[in-house]
């Protein structure tokens, strides 16, 4: 049950983005509706969010697990939900979304590089963060210093998104079940 009404007051802003959820998503994604109780901070929100997606530098695959491995260090069912659906739609195996929350005892799914992402993912998310001198001169010279910069603000931002759903007590909105449905001839 989440412990904010996902019925916010109907703004301009809430009805443009409620809008662009259907259309997008297919449904009102209950963290906007939850940061629709405060215009500015969803403003906020959705211009870095609108921002974020124009990062180029580092592999889409290999975000989108860090983006995973963090959300699952929070432990954010919502954040996990759309990230499995996400991923699918990004054309990653469902095998391998599966594993991300587990990636540790499950390494056979995963490349090295791949490894190391969603380590960093985890050790940028600790409280306090675990990142070693080691762990970031590896993944610095595997990706070089735009993406390792990217990297670092993309699991920034996700632990940002997680610990709001968690704190807001948001959970699955479904996302992940619609990618076992069979795709339509």
């Amino acid at each position: 049950m989440p412990r904010i009404p996902l019925t916010p007051p109907r703004t301009l802003l809430m009805r443009i983005g409620s809008w662009y959820s259907r259309r997008t998503y297919g449904k009102v994604l209950d963290p906007g509706s939850a940061y629709g109780h405060n215009s500015r901070v969803l403003y906020t929100y959705l211009s870095l969010e609108r921002r974020a997606a124009k990062w180029n530098r580092l592999d889409p695959g290999l975000k989108h697990l860090a983006v995973m491995a963090a959300a699952a260090r929070v432990n954010c069912s919502w954040c996990l939900d759309f990230g499995h659906w996400e991923g699918r739609r990004q054309g990653m195996p469902a095998e391998k979304i599966a594993h991300v929350p587990r990636w540790r005892e499950n390494r056979r799914f995963f490349t090295r590089p791949e490894q190391l992402v969603m380590e960093y993912a985890e050790a940028v998310t600790a409280t306090e963060p675990e990142v070693t001198d080691e762990l970031a001169a590896e993944l610095l010279t595997l990706l070089g210093e735009a993406a390792l910069v990217e990297l670092t603000a993309i699991v920034a931002l996700e632990n940002w998104r997680s610990r709001v759903n968690s704190a807001f007590g948001l959970t699955s909105q479904g996302f992940s079940d619609s990618c076992d449905l069979p795709a339509a001839s």
